[in-house]
């Protein structure tokens, strides 16, 4: 089989959609279709079948899928290990500022570890300019949080959503000042909603792209915020009396092209050690 075609496979097994899977690979839906088609005429089998609107893995997919990890993994050290030092190339990893302090200093310990001559050239943005960056090919890997009902990515961590306040902050003020991340974050819409519902009065101070913005000007006393736990530094305190806030999936996700560092052996290590 050929290690193109597993990898394309993998990818739909990771993202759920033949779109997505293309986009990541960098092919059109119709090459990879065909890709695809050439697999399950290889294997004699059906490797995807339809669930609702869904498409999903089959069985004999699910079969395979076990399998092509391990031979793309193979492939991949292989690879590695021979063009160790040739045409090196800069990692280009991306990750939210609000995991820089937590999520991201594990990851970059694995990489090291994996590949002690390694370079890392790190980009904070959100997670939806991440994503768009990926997409452009401009990054190699991003750290995310796993969007809405989806499957994306590969799992680093969790992280529940808390709010924060100076410790002498009043949190009977209202109408209650908010200080949250842009609109695009799930914390921004959970806690609007969470205190429309309870009826607790409020209005929106300031809208963040950064944690460290949102801190600061929580730590100052002008409001109160929600972000995860792990963006929690000792500038602000947690506060429980406010409605509670979701939990999220935080993922690594792969560029368009692989990248000799990001082995599938890496990329299983990362998830199963942070």
């Amino acid at each position: 089989m050929d290690i193109e075609a597993l990898r394309s496979f993998l990818a739909f097994s990771e993202t759920g959609s033949f779109t997505r899977a293309a986009k990541q690979i960098n092919r059109t839906q119709s090459a990879f279709s065909a890709q695809m088609k050439k697999l399950e005429s290889e294997t004699h089998t059906k490797l995807f079948e339809r669930e609702g609107r869904n498409v999903i893995l089959s069985e004999s997919g699910l079969a395979l899928k076990a399998r092509a990890e391990q031979l793309v993994a193979l492939h991949d050290t292989t690879l590695s290990q021979i063009k160790r030092y040739q045409d090196k190339t800069s990692l280009r990893l991306g990750c939210p500022e609000d995991y820089n302090d937590t999520i991201l200093p594990r990851v970059i310990e694995n990489i090291i570890a994996a590949e002690p001559t390694c370079s890392i050239q790190i980009f904070s943005e959100p997670s939806a300019n991440l994503r768009e960056a990926l997409d452009a090919g401009q990054l190699d890997a991003a750290i995310v949080t796993r969007a809405p009902d989806s499957e994306e990515g590969y799992w680093l961590d969790s992280d529940k959503g808390v709010w924060i306040a100076n410790e002498a902050f009043d949190i009977q003020t209202r109408p209650l000042p908010l200080v949250l991340f842009q609109n695009d974050c799930k914390y921004h819409a959970a806690a609007i909603d969470s205190l429309s519902k309870q009826g607790i009065d409020h209005h929106l101070v300031a809208c963040c792209n950064t944690a460290s913005a949102q801190r600061a000007i929580v730590a100052q006393g002008l409001g109160v915020g929600a972000m995860g736990k792990l963006s929690v530094n000792r500038q602000v305190t947690i506060i429980d009396s406010l409605p509670t806030l979701p939990s999220v999936d935080i993922v690594l996700l792969t560029g368009t092209t692989p990248h000799p560092l990001l082995t599938q052996t890496l990329i299983n290590n990362l998830s199963s050690t942070t």
